[in-house]
């Protein structure tokens, strides 16, 4: 009998296809610790996959344990050989992710995802779009201190409050969206403090929405010959004239790609809400999506490139 192919086992595949392993190994390999007697360490390679399905699924660490045992497509992507017969359990699972969030290495992922994209020319260094996403922590009390996490914060947006962090992202003007900066801050932090943070540097012009506006910026922009995409914002005594409103509606149509990286990430890979407490672990994740997103958007032209 003929079995179908799942979508879930295609996207694996075409991940799997995609992924640089040699160069994320390198990355990780001189801080995974091989140990001197007790149990022998699992697989590196074994872990690395293991948390890439975590973080596609959005998976808790007991709930990706009990995935392993139970999905085949799981099974499939990891290799049977891999496993030598010890399945990791959910503290080998939340250790290795500790390993990268205590050294930083979301960080040197996203970089080296980036320089593996920029060997076949897919990175464009030419203009940056900027924009930020609030994501939502747990408001709920009911844990042992009793309190909220004291990291995040709460702001209005829209006459709405919410309760959170924001993840900040500098994305490529030219060809796919794809993102070379990342910034991560409480949710009461105004987007334009993280303005530096997200360009690289070498930009011939860039574009945000109007949280970024700023006419000092705006006459260093124009002095060094940067194109200042950045939309107008309105006063209550001086509204938005035709001309400024036709070049908000322009604009907005090259800012709008910043918009499909949070699109992959929130809602299909459904990381809506914070997982776990502090700003530094939710940072972490937050970061190795932007690095997986990359590729993820990426993944036709590399597979064609072979």
């Amino acid at each position: 009998m003929k079995r179908k192919v799942l979508r879930v086992e295609k996207f694996l595949l075409e991940m799997e296809r995609v992924i640089p392993w040699d160069a994320l190994l390198d990355v990780i390999r001189p801080h995974y610790k091989t140990g001197v007697g007790g149990r022998p360490p699992h697989d590196l390679t074994l872990m690395l996959r293991i948390h890439f399905l975590q973080l596609w699924h959005n998976l808790s660490d007991p709930a990706m344990e009990e995935a392993l045992y139970d999905r085949l497509s799981f099974q499939q992507f990891l290799g049977f050989d891999s496993f030598g017969g010890v399945i990791p359990d959910e503290t080998a699972i939340l250790r290795f992710r500790h390993i990268l969030e205590e050294h930083g290495l979301s960080a040197q992922i996203l970089a080296a995802v980036n320089d593996h994209l920029g060997e076949r020319g897919l990175i464009l260094k030419e203009g940056t779009i900027m924009d930020a996403t609030l994501i939502e922590a747990p408001r709920s009390t009911k844990n042992t201190q009793h309190k909220r996490d004291p990291e995040m914060s709460s702001t209005r947006k829209n006459n709405q409050y919410y309760y959170g962090a924001k993840g900040h992202i500098g994305v490529q003007a030219n060809g796919k969206p794809l993102i070379h900066s990342v910034s991560f801050t409480t949710a009461k932090d105004h987007d334009k403090t993280q303005m530096r943070e997200l360009l690289h540097g070498d930009e011939v012009a860039i574009f945000g929405d109007s949280a970024y506006a700023d006419q000092a910026e705006k006459r260093g922009s124009r002095a060094l010959g940067i194109y200042y995409g950045i939309a107008d914002r309105a006063a209550r005594c001086h509204p938005l004239s035709s001309t400024q409103k036709k070049k908000n509606h322009k604009h907005s149509r090259i800012r709008c790609k910043v918009e499909h990286p949070f699109r992959v990430i929130k809602c299909q890979w459904n990381h809506t809400k914070l997982r776990y407490k502090g700003l530094r672990k939710n940072e972490s994740l937050f970061t190795s999506l932007c690095a997986l997103c990359n590729l993820y958007l990426c993944r036709k032209q590399l597979m064609a490139m072979g």
